[in-house]
C-alpha cells in the first residue's frame, strides 16, 4: 500500500498545509511564494523557485522531473519578466506543462505563487 509522505525543508509554514506531499514517485508541492525575495517580481520569482528547488531536493527529485506548473500572478503585466526568469531556471530541461493566471490576492501580499507537480526520475539525469 502506498503511503503519503510529507516533504518539508523546515521553512516557516503560515497555514495548516504540508509544503509538499509524496506518494511513491508522484510529488505535489504547495504554492510557493517568494515574499522573502523583496518587493520586486524578479526577487520574489527567484525566491519561490529556490524554495521549489529545496523541496524537490528533499524529495530526491529536481526541476527536471516537473510535469505541471501553475503560476499565479497578482499582476499579469509581470508575465514577461517571470517567463524570462522561469525559462532561465529551467535551463535545458524539458519545460513542463504550465498555466499562468492573474489572481485577485495572493498569500502574504505576494506578487507570485508557484504550484508544482513532479514524477521522481522521469526527467533523466
Amino acid at each position: 500500500m502506498a503511503r503519503k509522505l510529507k516533504i518539508d525543508t523546515g521553512a516557516a509554514v503560515f497555514a495548516p498545509y504540508s509544503p509538499g506531499i509524496n506518494v511513491r514517485d508522484h510529488i505535489w508541492l504547495s504554492g510557493q511564494v517568494g515574499v522573502d525575495g523583496g518587493s520586486s517580481i524578479e526577487g520574489q520569482t527567484r525566491s519561490a523557485l529556490s524554495k521549489i528547488d529545496g523541496l524537490l531536493a528533499a524529495a530526491n527529485s529536481s526541476r527536471r522531473d516537473l510535469v505541471k506548473v501553475v503560476i499565479l500572478l497578482s499582476d499579469m503585466d509581470d508575465y514577461s519578466a517571470v517567463n524570462d526568469i522561469y525559462g532561465e531556471w529551467l535551463g535545458d530541461s524539458m519545460p513542463p506543462a504550465r498555466a499562468a493566471y492573474q489572481a485577485a490576492g495572493l498569500p502574504l501580499g505576494a506578487l507570485i505563487e508557484i504550484v508544482c507537480e513532479a514524477f521522481r526520475g522521469c526527467g533523466g539525469e
